[in-house]
């Protein structure tokens, strides 16, 4: 059985599911108990003829008496356990089910909310681990651990009571083996809980290394690496049989160790039962009917150990799931945060100094600039100045010091970050696409998904035409992360989505760097004519993506250099300037 903070309460939800299965599992406990009875009447009849049927009365012993006193009793009792049995599963399996489904929920509403710095430091494929193994281990040891826990005193309870009131000296014989067995059985089992956890993690580094070689497969091909990843596959292959080799030692170990002390038990009885009867204190049947009560608590005994064994293992795993559960909201509204409900796209770094969790150096340095709402801004520099970081921090990605992030003269702190972004469309650095149809995928960011609005969308970012090309059109489905289309299509695809919600403010990050410049002349045309009164930011390398702009930002090193029109940088700006001059210099070698 498991218990922590996030799994106590489903104890409490699915209470009457487990009461129910509880009380299911007694009564056939209590049928399975009267078997044994009849073993002893069937020895005993035919041994002696008469049988003892309690309270001093004794009957013949004929095949009257064998009907209907045996048969007829245990086909009842077997037609009352096997449908207590389902019934008892289904409560209990089905809770198990259900805390699982809960659960995920649970955690994937926590990982969809966790900030962007998470991702940064969790890999995938532990994260994926999470949400199937270890979800599907701490739904094993919910439903099958209350039910071999509620067996084991249920069944093991009743199942000594018969034996003591039988002969307690035998019984006490019995009973020093399976406390031996408990004891080891706890030892054992605090160090199968840790070879679990090793293994988990082995298997969640294996799973992310195969999934980010599947993702970049084609520069594995490209550059002739198929060699390399194998041998470090197998390298982490062998460390995920290791792990699970070391766990299946432990394993053994303890069902040897319960078999030897089963086997102890069944020495213990035959040697000593069979003295009493010899002695004449037990008789045949009756010593059989202990033995049957004997052999109705082995599976009790046998699923103490499986309990052990799924319990190290259910800790170990809701130990990994609670580390989700409990991770810290890094980038979370302030308490008295308010929801705007209308955003003009004002937007003001002021004197806005920032450093990345665990960065070494300052990404932004007293920073302070002013977008005024409708603007068409750029933000240019060499990379690494921080142009991203700018977008990053509109977005609420990261936390910023109070008063040096204002959107429409307002703290961005004091603003919910649900409903900030409400207010913004971005096109990151790395376009994602789902892999579902591209009509979708244009529409994913806008409450409809009107196929009207969704061919203007994509016309505006100049992807039209190329979508009416694929056999299905819109209503092509794309491959994982958009591998379908090209690169240039798939910024594009991207654009179109951001546009699509007609956003107060527009984020484009370096977005139309794989589109050739006629098409990049296209786009930002239509930007102009369709976004006037509308907050547009471009993150770019290259001038003539920016140079008709309204306003250009021209950062180095974190910090902002100058801020002006295109021709105001060229004028004043060495640094601006030389970039100009550089890239003109590229242009002309391309084309000659």
């Amino acid at each position: 059985m498991l218990f922590g903070k996030h799994i106590n309460k489903f104890y409490i939800k699915y209470g009457l599911w487990l009461l129910l299965g509880i009380a299911t599992l007694f009564a056939v406990d209590y049928f399975q108990l009267l078997i044994p009875e009849c073993y002893r009447m069937v020895i005993n009849g035919v041994k002696n003829g008469v049988v003892d049927v309690g309270g001093g009365v004794t009957e013949t012993f004929d095949l009257d008496f064998l009907f209907r006193r045996v048969c007829v009793p245990m086909f009842v009792v077997i037609v009352v356990m096997v449908f207590g049995r389902f019934l008892w599963r289904m409560c209990f399996f089905g809770s198990g089910s259900k805390v699982e489904r809960d659960l995920r929920r649970k955690m994937f509403d926590k990982a969809k909310n966790l900030s962007v710095s998470y991702y940064q430091r969790e890999k995938i494929g532990n994260l994926m681990s999470l949400f199937t193994n270890d979800l599907e281990t701490v739904q094993d040891c919910f439903g099958s651990g209350i039910l071999m826990a509620a067996d084991a005193i249920l069944l093991g309870t009743m199942s000594l009571y018969k034996m003591f009131v039988m002969d307690w000296v035998l019984t006490l014989f019995t009973l020093i083996p399976i406390g031996l067995m408990f004891a080891a059985g706890m030892v054992v089992g605090h160090y199968m809980e840790m070879k679990w956890d090793e293994r988990q993690k082995a298997f969640s580094d294996l799973s992310d290394f195969a999934q980010e070689s599947f993702s970049g497969i084609a520069v594995i091909k490209a550059f002739v690496k198929e060699f390399k990843e194998l041998l470090a596959f197998k390298r982490l292959n062998k460390n995920n049989e290791k792990a699970n080799v070391s766990y299946v030692k432990a394993s053994a170990l303890l069902n040897t160790l319960v078999s030897l002390f089963v086997e102890s038990v069944v020495c213990i009885i035959l040697g000593y039962g069979g003295y009493l009867v010899y002695q004449g204190k037990f008789d045949a049947g009756e010593l059989m009917e202990f033995i049957g009560y004997f052999n109705a608590i082995i599976w009790p005994v046998m699923s103490v150990t499986e309990l052990i064994e799924m319990s190290s293992r259910g800790r170990a795993s809701l130990k990994r799931v609670s580390e989700l559960l409990d991770a810290v909201q890094e980038v979370d509204d302030k308490p008295t945060a308010t929801d705007v409900t209308e955003v003009t796209g004002k937007i003001e770094f002021r004197h806005l100094t920032f450093r990345y969790p665990d960065g070494d150096y300052e990404a932004l340095s007293d920073v302070s600039f002013t977008i005024n709402p409708g603007e068409s801004v750029g933000i240019v520099g060499k990379t690494g100045s921080g142009k991203t970081t700018v977008a990053d921090l509109i977005l609420r990605c990261y936390n910023v010091p109070d008063g040096t992030l204002l959107i429409d003269d307002k703290d961005v702190n004091d603003i919910t970050i649900h409903s900030l972004r409400n207010f913004c469309a971005y096109v990151p650095q790395d376009n994602f696409l789902f892999s579902d149809t591209i009509a979708d995928n244009i529409s994913f960011a806008s409450d409809t998904d009107e196929r009207a609005l969704v061919e203007r969308s994509a016309a505006l970012a100049d992807v039209d035409d190329n979508i009416r090309e694929f056999a299905n059109g819109y209503d092509t489905v794309l491959g994982e992360r958009g591998v379908t289309v090209s690169g240039g299509q798939k910024q594009r695809i991207s654009i179109a989505r951001a546009l699509m919600k007609e956003a107060a403010i527009l984020i484009l990050d370096d977005s139309v760097s794989a589109v050739d410049t006629d098409t990049e002349r296209v786009i930002l045309d239509n930007l102009r004519q369709t976004r006037k009164g509308k907050t547009t930011l471009l993150v770019a390398h290259r001038v003539t993506t920016v140079q008709n702009l309204d306003k250009i930002v021209y950062l180095d090193g974190g910090k902002v250099l100058d801020v002006g029109t295109h021709e105001q940088l060229v004028a004043r700006c060495d640094e601006y300037r030389n970039m100009v001059e550089l890239q003109k210099l590229d242009e002309e070698e391309d084309n000659a």
